[in-house]
C-alpha cells in the first residue's frame, strides 16, 4: 500500500497502516511538536575580545511529536480488540515508520519516526468500550516533513542534433508539407529539481550505464559528485544523499570511487527553489541508454 493512503481530510493521522481521527475508533485532540521548530544545536562561538558571538551553523535536533487526549471509543465488547491494534501499531521497534499528518486544507506531510512512549490509561469507561485521556509520543531522527509523493526528475548525457537529413542522393528530406526534418532533438544533459518547502532536500541519484566517470554537478550551487568507476548498461550506481551511503546494484559499497571533485554526499542538497543539474561523463563516453535520475520529496521546518 502507498505512503499515506488512508489519509483523506484534516486531522488524519496514519501510523504505518493505523489511522486515527475521524471516522476511526481513535480520535485526539492535540498535536504538539508537529508545526513547531525543532531544537537546534548553534556552532556560534563567543568572542574572547568584543561583543556577541562568531556566527556558525544551526542544526536541527530530531522532531518529537505528541498525541494527546487520544480516545478510543467502539462498542462494548470490541475495546480489547482496538486496543490491541493500537498497541501493535505502537510498539517498540528499532526500525522508523513512515508517519503521515494532515492539519488543513495544505494537505498531507510525512515524516519517518518511531514511537518512545504510550499511555493508555484504564478505568470504568474501559469496561464499556471507551479509553479517555490515552497519548503517544513520536521521535523522528530526521526533523523534516515531506511531500508525500516523491519527485523524479531524468537526464541522458549530451548529445547534439543530428542536423538536416539530405536523404541520399535526393536532397533534403522535407517531411511531406511539414517543413525541413531535422532529426530528432539533441539533449543538453541537463535537469532541473523544484523544491517547494522551506528546508534542504536531500536527493536519491541514480546512475545507470553504460557510462564512465559519471557526475552530477549542481549549476545552482556548483557541488559536483563524480564516481571514478565504469557501469554497465545492466549497472545502475545508487548515491544516497541523506544517508552517505554510494551502492553499486543495491548492494555493494563504492563510496571510496568518489573523486577528488565530489563534495560529501551528505553535503549535497536541493535547497528549496529550483537547482539546475548537469550530468557529464569521461571524454568519449558518450552512449545515448546512460542516463541519471534524481529522486526527492520537498522538505519542511
Amino acid at each position: 500500500m502507498a505512503i499515506g493512503d488512508r489519509v483523506t481530510s484534516p486531522g488524519h493521522v496514519q501510523l504505518g497502516e493505523l489511522l486515527l481521527g475521524r471516522g476511526t475508533p481513535y480520535r485526539w485532540r492535540t498535536l504538539t511538536g508537529w508545526e513547531d521548530l525543532p531544537g537546534t544545536d548553534s556552532g556560534s562561538v563567543n568572542r574572547s575580545d568584543g561583543h556577541g558571538a562568531i556566527l556558525g551553523r544551526l542544526l536541527a535536533q530530531p522532531r518529537v511529536v505528541t498525541i494527546d487526549g487520544l480516545m478510543i471509543r467502539v462498542r462494548q465488547g470490541e475495546i480489547g480488540g482496538a486496543v490491541h491494534q493500537l498497541g501493535a501499531a505502537t510498539a517498540l521497534t528499532d526500525d522508523e515508520q513512515p508517519v503521515v499528518v494532515q492539519i488543513d486544507e495544505r494537505g498531507p506531510l510525512l515524516i519517518w519516526a518511531r514511537v518512545t512512549a504510550r499511555s493508555i490509561p484504564i478505568d470504568r469507561g474501559y469496561r464499556v468500550g471507551t479509553v479517555m485521556g490515552a497519548a503517544l509520543q513520536l521521535t523522528a531522527s530526521d526533523p523534516r516533513r515531506y511531500d508525500v509523493l516523491e519527485l523524479t526528475s531524468r537526464s541522458g548525457l549530451p548529445a547534439a542534433e543530428p542536423g538536416l537529413d539530405y536523404n541520399g542522393d535526393t536532397g533534403l528530406d522535407f517531411n511531406g508539407e511539414a517543413g525541413l526534418d531535422f532529426g530528432p532533438p539533441g539533449s543538453t544533459g541537463t535537469l532541473t529539481a523544484r523544491n517547494t518547502g522551506t528546508a534542504p532536500a536531500h536527493p536519491l541519484i541514480e546512475f545507470r550505464g553504460p557510462v564512465s566517470l559519471p557526475s552530477l554537478t549542481s549549476l545552482t550551487g556548483g557541488d559536483v559528485l563524480e564516481y571514478d568507476l565504469d557501469l554497465a548498461a545492466d549497472d545502475v550506481l545508487a548515491v544516497d544523499t541523506g544517508a552517505g551511503t554510494v551502492t553499486l546494484n543495491g548492494s555493494t559499497s563504492r563510496l571510496y570511487t568518489a573523486t577528488s571533485r565530489s563534495v560529501p554526499e551528505e553535503s549535497f542538497a536541493l535547497w528549496p527553489g529550483t537547482t539546475d543539474l548537469a550530468f557529464r561523463a569521461a571524454p568519449g563516453s558518450s552512449d545515448p541508454a546512460a542516463s541519471v535520475a534524481v529522486r526527492w520529496r520537498p522538505a519542511y521546518w
